[in-house]
């Protein structure tokens, strides 16, 4: 009999380290499957995504899909050939996950959840509350779309910052995000900058109180060398710095790591981020639990396949 296949729509998938780890998840999860890579270039044609999720509809092998950097033009492309989208799919209008039920098609965000997820193991119990702390995310793709609706969605528990403040070059991006935020109905206060430039982003930096949060979702340092702010940028004191990239040169991660003993900061990278939207993905797509102590497990076997 042969192995159900869960594909890894991505951009370059092979050099992925989920393509060595899935296979040991696999067998802990019992789940008896395969990861199939498929390669598209960014912003590809809307023939290209409709041809891949045809092929996935119709292969009975294939039990769903992890979608990386084409969640908001897959979706655009073939929301036709979708049977149903779940709340957070409607609302980012992006497909992170795609499930088979029934021989049809089911989209799911799971990206806001990750995030919060990946969050909560990074900020400490309470950090919103009781100071005035901002966000600044540099770059307002689709990860600032993730971790800006599920901080905000889980803000009247937890606290929320003072200010999120978002930082793009592109204006069609800004204005994409600023819709999605509108519909959540939050009382999370959000800023909206065109950042043409790592001078325009020091700036944004220098307004940040102690303790704010700074976020890099460009990018930059993983498929493209650089990082969005200039070698002269300094962090806020007892911040905390999160690369959302866990893999490549990590430009932004090395300048706070530099800076973290004078400037009293804590530094992660996007590792923690890259479990939980995997875990949150296979769950759905193979209808599974994966509790506490599953997850424990997976990341040690995973940890061995982390880049340094």
């Amino acid at each position: 009999m042969r192995k159900s296949k869960f594909v890894f729509i991505g951009v370059s998938t092979a050099g992925s380290s989920i393509m060595k780890i899935f296979p040991q998840w696999s067998a802990l999860l019992g789940l008896d499957a395969e990861i199939v890579g498929c390669d598209l270039p960014p912003r590809s044609a809307k023939s290209a995504y409709r041809r891949v999720l045809r092929e996935m509809r119709d292969d009975p092998l294939v039990v769903g899909a992890l979608v990386t950097a084409h969640k908001i033009d897959l979706l655009r492309a073939c929301r036709d050939l979708i049977d149903w989208l779940d709340e957070q799919a409607a609302l980012c209008d992006e497909a992170s996950c795609i499930a088979k039920r029934g021989g049809g098609l089911h989209a799911f965000a799971k990206d806001p959840i990750s995030a919060a997820a990946a969050l909560d193991g990074f900020l400490k119990p309470g950090h919103w509350r009781g100071g005035k702390r901002d966000v600044l995310c540099l770059g307002a793709g689709g990860a600032a779309v993730a971790i800006s609706v599920g901080m905000a969605q889980r803000g009247e528990a937890d606290g929320l910052p003072r200010r999120f403040v978002l930082a793009d070059i592109l204006p069609e991006r800004l204005e994409s995000i600023r819709r999605i935020h509108q519909g959540l109905g939050s009382r999370m206060h959000f800023e909206y900058h065109l950042s043409g430039s790592a001078a325009d982003n020091d700036a944004l930096l220098a307004e940040l109180p102690a303790g704010s949060l700074v976020i890099n979702a460009t990018g930059l340092g993983k498929d493209k060398p650089g990082s969005p702010l200039s070698r002269d940028a300094l962090f806020p004191r007892a911040g905390l710095v999160w690369e959302l990239n866990y893999r490549g040169r990590r430009d932004f991660m090395r300048q706070a790591q530099a800076q973290a003993a004078a400037r009293e900061l804590r530094v992660a990278d996007g590792w923690d981020y890259f479990l939980h939207g995997w875990t949150e993905a296979i769950a759905e797509v193979f209808q599974i639990v994966i509790d506490d102590e599953s997850f424990a497990q997976m990341a040690e076997l995973a940890a061995a396949h982390r880049s340094p």
